[in-house]
């Protein structure tokens, strides 16, 4: 079993409210990354999408690419479609080594809009299931082909956030459709993660850990505050800075023997919270509990 330690630049700069960490450069990010002891980075809006430039900034950095978000729309598409358009995303990735394909449906997702409260996120009706997981299947056995493990990213604001929704995911989909498990998004769903990963061991294809402040995110929800409303008031933060043990969740994945990347990804105000020293407790927190719990030897 072999594990390794990434991160997400949506630390430094967000993805969905580009105001957030503007001005901080691809190369700062890598650099502190790297600093920090992190052997992987995901794809941010910050780095440049010629796989060339891309590759010679990481290899400055001694990083490897991770993989990225793809935010895909087979709603209201078919998955032939959906191929046709997520082949430059798919190029990159091939170029710059990365085996996991990380996706959530977007088409009517909410979490980007500001102004739309968390409680207005679009459902399925139950008979939409099974033409979105037919379609979600075809694109993972093309992504399989060639040699990717799609891991379908659950997320507050989406079609898929809540504890209900991703069992629908499951029964309406094969084995090749995996997931990105989100600690923070799985755990303000009301979805206790150590859960998903006793009951769908083999569908565990990638990890992200992001700890919560409860408390914020109770009162986002009464004051009827938006996704991004939540991170700017601080509903994410890094694990060992939070309300979630990490060490039932860890236990579970070395139970199953879970070989991947293990991601920090949680987005803040790095204007009040300072990326380098969130992150750095955030990667000492986890490599301690995995020691303790035998995640790693």
């Amino acid at each position: 079993m072999a594990i390794s330690w990434g991160v997400s630049p949506i630390a430094w700069a967000n993805d969905d409210l580009p105001a957030l960490g503007g001005a901080i450069t691809a190369d700062r990010i890598m650099a502190e990354a790297n600093g920090i002891g992190f052997e992987g980075i995901e794809l941010g809006n910050r780095f440049p999408r010629d796989p060339a430039l891309l590759s010679s900034q990481l290899s400055a950095h001694d990083l490897r690419l991770i993989g990225g978000w793809y935010g895909s729309s087979l709603l209201t598409r078919s998955a032939e479609a959906e191929i046709a358009t997520l082949q430059t995303h798919l190029a990159l990735l091939q170029k710059l080594g990365s085996d996991v394909f990380i996706l959530a449906e977007t088409s009517n997702a909410i979490h980007g809009q500001q102004g739309t409260p968390l409680t207005l996120r679009p459902r399925l009706q139950s008979a939409d299931w099974a033409v979105f997981g037919a379609r979600l299947d075809r694109v993972a056995a093309y992504l399989a082909d060639r040699g990717f493990r799609l891991a379908y990213h659950h997320h507050l604001g989406t079609i898929v956030e809540t504890g209900e929704d991703l069992h629908r995911l499951i029964e309406a989909t094969g084995d090749q459709v995996r997931l990105t498990l989100d600690t923070g998004h799985a755990t303000l769903a009301g979805i206790d993660p150590v859960a998903i990963v006793r009951q769908y061991p083999s569908r565990i294809a990638h990890v992200h850990c992001k700890d919560v402040r409860a408390a914020r995110f109770g009162a986002l929800k009464r004051a009827k505050g938006s996704f991004l409303d939540g991170v700017v008031e601080g509903m994410f933060t890094v694990p060992g800075d939070g309300d979630i043990d990490f060490a039932p969740l860890l236990r579970a994945l070395a139970d199953i023997g879970y070989d991947g990347w293990v991601v920090i990804e949680a987005e803040q105000d790095p204007a009040k919270a300072d990326p380098a020293t969130y992150q750095r407790l955030g990667l000492d927190t986890l490599r301690r509990i995995a020691a303790d719990t035998g995640l790693v030897a």
